[in-house]
Formats: C-alpha cells, structure tokens, sequence
C-alpha cells in the first residue's frame, strides 16, 4: 500500500502516531534513565574509592557521634575529683556532728586526791623490819600453805608500850599474820634450817577472829633469820614486863 500524497506537491506524507503513544514512549524512556541514575556502586568502585580515601563515611560520623557521648579523659579526672572532694566535705561535716554530740562527764573521785586508808597502825612506831614469806600449818590436810610474801614488822605501841608482829602480802596490802609476842612463845629451827623459824600464836587475828596457828617463817638468808629472832626475843621480855605489871594492877 503506497503512502498517500498532497495533493499539490504529490509527495509522500508522514504517517502520524496517535499521541498518546508517543506520551507512553516518552515515559518509558525516562524511567528506564532514572533507574540507571540509582544503581548500586559495583563492589569495585566501593574498593577503589577506600584506596584512595574515599568510600562511604556514614560508620566514621557514628562512630564520631557515640564517642561524643563519653568524657574525655580530663573531664572523666575532673568528674572524680569532685566527687571526691564532695565525699570528703560530707564526711568532715559527719565528723564535726559526731563532735558536737559528745557528752562530758565529770568523774565523781578524781584520781590525783589522797584518800586516806587507816590501818590502825598510826599510833605505833616500827622498830623491826624485813622481807620474808610466811606459812601456815593446815591441821586437816596436815601439810603447810603459803600465807603469803612481804615484809613482816614489829610494831610498838607509843601509849602502852606493847607489840606486836603483823605481816601484809605484797601488792594487795592484805593482812597474814597479826598477833601480840607473848612470853610463852618460842621460836625453833624449822627442818633444821638455819633460815626459818616456827612458834604457836594462840590468838592470831590476821582473819578478824582470833584463832591459834602454827606459823612459819622464812628468810633470804640465815643472818636475817637471826636478826629477825633477836627483835622477836627482846620485844617478848618487854611485853612478859608489861603483861605481869598489868595483871598486878589487876
């Protein structure tokens, strides 16, 4: 079939498309453009451009961004130096409350004042001393029991003139022997020893009652035995005098 042709010029004529086919042309081209346009790099573009620098920086900025969040390490430094400070303040400001809480007593005795201790012995006057230890003979187990060690004294009364022995424990002071020299006492060797001595006291009250007892006594040596025996033997004839003169005013 042959084209149709003008009249007036007899050549052929273009035969014209509808248009709204040649619409739909235009907008398949230009879709198929767009989607080229948003491709996906390839892999190797990606590789080249980390050669050189480039590549994507998304990862690096959130990187960037989550590092932004932490302290750096002064301002960490400078964080715990105020906490620490903080905590110090308030543990002084506990401490000046602990302080100012404390309750004062004042003591009821204070210990720099004497307190006078009587012992009855303020009215006599010592005229023998010497350290020694004393022993007392148990009737029921029949065997002797230290009394205890310190210094055994004769002390002589300044009004009637009388003595008597008396012996306190070293440290507590406490009384072992107390009683009046009477005529009828009579020092002897103990064992044999040259250095102990043993008499019958038949009103010992080194317990508060009076009570007979067999004592013994020991020295460090035998020359304080004997000097021990002579200040024992005299102060027994000055008493046996003074006993007999008071049994005659009887």
């Amino acid at each position: 079939m042959s084209a149709p042709q003008d009249p007036t010029t007899a050549a052929p004529v273009e035969e014209q498309k509808p248009a709204a086919a040649a619409e739909e042309s235009t907008t398949t081209a230009t879709t198929e453009a767009a989607a080229a346009d948003t491709k996906p790099p390839t892999a190797t573009s990606d590789a080249v451009f980390s050669m050189f620098g480039g590549g994507p920086k998304k990862e690096k900025k959130e990187e960037e961004d989550e590092g932004a969040d932490e302290p750096s390490g002064s301002a960490k430094a400078l964080k715990e130096k105020e906490e620490k400070e903080k905590e110090g303040k308030e543990g002084k400001e506990e401490g000046a409350e602990e302080e100012e809480a404390d309750v004062h007593f004042e003591p009821v005795i204070h210990l720099t004042e004497k307190v006078e201790v009587k012992t009855n012995e303020e009215l006599e006057e010592q005229t023998f001393k010497m350290r020694a230890k004393l022993f007392r003979f148990d009737r029921e187990s029949k065997e002797w029991k230290e009394r205890g060690t310190g210094d055994v004294r004769l002390l002589k009364h300044k009004e009637n003139q009388k003595t008597r022995l008396v012996m306190r424990r070293d440290k507590t002071l406490k009384v072992c022997a107390n009683h009046y020299i009477v005529p009828d006492m009579k020092l002897s060797p103990n064992v044999g020893s040259d250095r102990s001595w043993v008499w019958n006291a038949a009103a010992d009250v080194s317990e508060g009652e009076p009570e007979a007892q067999t004592l013994a006594i020991r020295f460090g040596n035998s020359e304080n035995a004997n000097l021990f025996k002579e200040a024992f033997e005299k102060a027994q004839e000055e008493n046996e005098k003074l006993f007999a003169a008071a049994g005659g005013e009887e």
